[in-house]
């Protein structure tokens, strides 16, 4: 079974930083693309930023600049650098994976930017 575990989420201030992280394990097929999306109160999910296996990123135009999205193929991890941090950034945050036999999601990470 293919879990996901999140972390680095949190309350932060306008203009800070946070770091989210994302361990995939029990995946018996390789990772393709890995992924961070974020729901906020009232909004749907978003996507925020991707990366594939080979390194290629998209990030949505409202974090263009301020994150940036990497990944360890060998330890089945996505991370998430977030600098300035915005009050509209406020959200729940969450992982995606793709592998061969489909799609898998995070719990979620609550991040919180105050102003």
């Amino acid at each position: 079974q293919v879990q996901l575990v999140e972390s680095g989420g949190g309350l932060v201030q306008a203009g800070g930083s946070l770091r989210l992280s994302c361990t995939v394990s029990g995946s018996r097929f390789s990772i393709n693309a890995m992924g961070w999306y974020r729901q906020a109160p009232g909004n749907q999910r978003e996507l925020v930023a991707t990366i594939t296996k080979g390194g290629t990123t998209t990030y949505a135009d409202s974090v263009k600049g301020r994150f940036t999205i990497s990944r360890d193929n060998a330890k089945n991890t996505v991370l998430l650098q977030m600098n300035s941090l915005k009050p509209e950034d406020t959200a729940v945050y969450y992982c995606k994976v793709i592998t061969i036999i489909g799609t898998h999601w995070g719990q979620g990470t609550q991040v919180t930017v105050s102003s």
